[in-house]
């Protein structure tokens, strides 16, 4: 089990995740099953339940000398109106170890998104660090806080996408080029739109990153702490950021990793996108072409992926569960390997395999990305995904507005442009109110630290520097590496990031540490 190659997904509509793990059952929340305690109400503390069950379900068993208990908040579902009696439920699950010592507090922490599980998240990092996940320094001096923001796996989840609109979404031409394969795009996200409207209607709008921060306030009080001490990946740095500027006396520390850039709109973020992976892939094939032994496409590995792309778009190979591979599934097993380097060597194999009739590794690598199960099935993740983007956007785009950068994208990216255009398409048609989130500073915060990439094909490292700044309070860390995110990768970003949870410790000014 190696822990640091967990699935990783990238979202097009102007979102992205690093982990994000999907509940085997969308229904149920942990701690809120018959016998258990009831959801607490905000203001009050939880009512924790042991609940071994939920590791064992997801991974087969808990780690060593981990103990894991599962509780839920009941809270409002508008906060601008919170008298109203309706509520959702948000789910969480506390990991604590019995050699925890001289306790800090909690540590909460958001594996991105929108969409991802922030408890399932917890479960794989409490195996320790030589699996990739947390090291016993924090989890020592810390309860694992992991949670399902407000429409996310086992929190009131949002679902409205059907599992052959999500097949159709995914295998479809990532750069529709023809006016006919345009509007079937077109046809599709408006199909989806209209069924999240009228399965959901007005509540989508409850669904935005500022409901979900000041559920995490709420989280506060229910684990007993005076202040909030977090970790949040991707997303989860636009998550943390919100709850800095709402509510900046009650930040013990933030460590917001992978930064979302908060006063980039729609278009510019999307194209910072982009340009992102570019860079990515081309940082890919630089490996690739020096590792011969380790990629068996490294004579000319763009053209390698290129042609792939545009053969399965010709003529498809089927799966051995009946699935073509077209150009969208081979696009998305590209967009998940570049998270982790460890994910290159299986691109280089997967597209050989490609090449020589065999596509199951395509499929392999996209299916985590797309949170498909076995059966055929989905998880929320991006009916999540869209529901919290869309809530989240401020402005409104136009099919003709799509069309023109879809071809101005194609010229500057040429892999990942266009696809990064039309995967805007989605909050077109999104039939709900907007409630965008502040961008403004933390004032009175204490200092937050921001971690980037200098290789993040995601939220690319130009983020960085811009979260930091925009809350006043930031301080930039930097990893000289690749992939998505940076802690716990190396020991040099471990050491600081650990000292600063742990005893206030902000890194030095323009620390930068190496790729290993």
């Amino acid at each position: 089990m190696v822990l640091a190659a967990m699935a990783v997904t990238v979202i097009a509509t102007a979102g992205c995740t690093l982990p994000a793990f999907a509940p085997e059952d969308d229904s149920a929340a942990p701690g809120t099953s018959a016998g258990s305690a009831p959801p607490a109400v905000p203001g009050t503390q939880a009512q924790w339940t042991p609940c071994p069950e939920v590791p064992q379900k997801l991974v087969g068993q808990g780690a060593s000398g981990m103990a894991y208990d599962c509780a839920s908040v009941a809270v409002p579902q508008d906060w601008n109106a919170p008298q109203g009696g309706k509520t959702y439920t948000v789910a969480m699950i506390r990991v604590r170890s019995e050699d925890q010592t001289d306790r800090v507090g909690s540590l909460l922490i958001n594996p991105g998104g929108p969409g991802g599980s922030g408890i399932e998240l917890a479960i794989y990092l409490s195996y320790g660090q030589t699996l990739g996940g947390l090291p016993t320094e924090i989890t020592n001096k810390f309860d694992i806080i992991g949670f399902d923001p407000r429409g996310v796996g086992r929190s009131s989840p949002v679902k409205c996408i059907s599992n052959a609109d999500q097949d159709a979404s995914f295998a479809m031409e990532p750069d529709p080029a023809s006016e006919e394969a345009f509007q079937q795009a077109v046809a599709l996200n408006q199909r989806i739109g209209n069924e999240c409207g009228r399965k959901y209607g007005d509540q989508l709008t409850n669904f935005s990153t500022e409901q979900a921060a000041h559920d995490m306030d709420a989280i506060r009080t229910a684990v007993g702490d005076q202040k909030t001490t977090y970790l949040g990946f991707s997303y989860g740095t636009l998550l943390g950021a919100t709850y800095a500027q709402l509510f900046p006396d009650k930040v013990r520390a933030l460590v917001l990793d992978g930064a979302v850039d908060p006063k980039l709109d729609t278009i510019a973020s999307s194209e910072t996108q982009a340009k992102g992976f570019e860079r990515a892939f081309t940082n890919f094939t630089t490996w690739c072409k020096a590792n011969a032994t380790r990629c068996p496409i490294s004579a000319d590995p763009r053209k390698a992926v290129t042609d792939a792309l545009a053969k399965a778009q010709a003529s498809p190979l089927k799966g051995t569960d009946g699935r073509e591979a077209t150009s969208g599934w081979v696009f998305l097993s590209v967009i998940s390997s570049l998270y982790t380097e460890t994910g290159w060597v299986r691109l280089a194999r997967a597209i050989d395999d490609l090449q020589g009739g065999n596509p199951e590794g395509v499929f392999d690598l996209a299916d985590e990305y797309a949170d498909r199960k076995p059966d055929g099935s989905y998880s929320n993740l991006f009916d999540a995904n869209y529901t919290v983007n869309c809530a989240d956007s401020a402005e409104t785009l136009t099919i003709d507005r799509i069309r023109q950068l879809q071809s101005d994208w194609r010229k500057k990216y040429p892999l990942f442009g266009a696809s990064m255009a039309v995967g805007m398409m989605p909050c077109v048609f999104w039939p709900a109110k907007r409630d965008p989130y502040p961008t403004g500073t933390a004032n009175g915060a204490p200092p937050i630290v921001v971690v980037g990439t200098t290789g993040d094909p995601a939220t690319p490292y130009e983020n960085t520097a811009h979260l930091a700044g925009m809350l006043g309070t930031g301080h930039v860390l930097t990893w000289e590496g690749e992939g998505h995110t940076a802690y716990p990768s190396t020991s040099c970003i471990v050491t600081a990031v650990d000292r600063y949870l742990i005893d206030l410790q902000v890194p030095q000014q323009g620390l930068r540490c190496p790729a290993r």
